[in-house]
């Protein structure tokens, strides 16, 4: 129950007492709501619901964040629909916003934990079934969905003269290991087929199918699939000459096929139809600055 004194003050005028209402933000039973910290986002979609919330509390638009942040609006909108952006475009959008980096950008990216594999030893996972590893690029299966299917494969031979290999290699979703997996299949040279994993920086224009196999690792460097459905680039691996290996370096060619009608594999010499296709592919990957060969 309130007593008479907790509800009035006294103030001295001049020689007189006089007691006057206590004002009511002082009142002793009118308590300030203390603000309650949220706590740690810990996936993309809190993460990304922090900064619509910080975004709706500033009365900024996008357009408004993006000049705010010095960037594109675009890359705003990209954020805003969940997609992978640099960390620099994270740290400007919290210092904008007023939001902690570290933590938001952690959660972004989704947890690198050490779980043990069948084997024994400790690898790195990503934690959260659809965001890949901080060091793979950290992308989510949403945003690289058009990657997955079956791909034509084209580089010269290693060791024939006026010779293409040709051969299929198929990209599909890990969720055991959230990221994109790519598998070479119908190679001429089946037991060295190679199977690995593909690394997409977020601000390259270029990406990684890097295979690596206790020490020995073999990359693959390409273009970003265009809307033809194809990647250029280079291709860096171990060739045998006869007694050891050898480094070797090409050019190499994936093209997206729905089916391989019509596509022969193997080793394709000027005696196959499909010779004169195959080299103009390749060659176009040399002469469009896919890829340069020094020497």
């Amino acid at each position: 129950m309130t007593s008479d004194s907790d509800c009035f003050q006294s103030v001295k005028i001049g020689n007189f007492q006089q007691r006057r209402p206590r004002p009511l933000h002082s009142h002793p039973l009118v308590m300030k709501k203390a603000a309650v910290p949220l706590p740690p986002a810990t996936t993309r979609s809190e993460a990304l619901e922090r900064v619509k919330t910080a975004m709706v509390e500033k009365k900024l638009t996008q357009a408004e964040l993006a000049d705010a942040a010095d960037c594109h609006e675009k890359t705003i909108q990209n954020l805003l629909g969940g997609r992978s952006v640099r960390d620099q475009t994270l740290f400007d959008v919290c210092m904008v916003l007023g939001l902690d980096f570290h933590g938001l950008r952690d959660a972004w990216h989704g947890e690198t934990v050490a779980v043990e594999s069948v084997n024994g030893p400790l690898e790195l996972k990503g934690h959260g079934g659809g965001i890949a590893p901080i060091y793979m690029g950290a992308y989510t299966q949403a945003a690289v969905d058009h990657y997955i299917g079956s791909y034509l494969t084209l580089r010269r031979s290693f060791s024939l003269p006026d010779t293409i290999v040709a051969y299929r290699t198929d990209i599909s979703w890990d969720p055991e290991w959230p990221s994109l997996l790519f598998q070479e299949r119908d190679r001429p040279d089946a037991s060295y087929a190679h199977r690995g994993r593909l690394y997409i920086p977020a601000s390259a224009s270029f990406i990684h199918l890097v295979s690596l196999t206790k020490g020995a690792m073999r990359m693959v460097v390409v273009s970003q699939l265009d809307r033809a459905g194809e990647m250029r680039g280079i291709i860096t691996t171990l060739y045998k000459q006869r007694a050891s290996f050898i480094p070797v370096a090409t050019a190499i060619l994936y093209a997206q096929r729905q089916n391989f009608d019509g596509c022969p594999l193997g080793e394709i010499t000027p005696k196959v139809s499909a010779y004169e296709e195959y080299k103009r592919l390749l060659d176009e990957t040399v002469t469009e600055g896919y890829a340069h060969l020094v020497g």
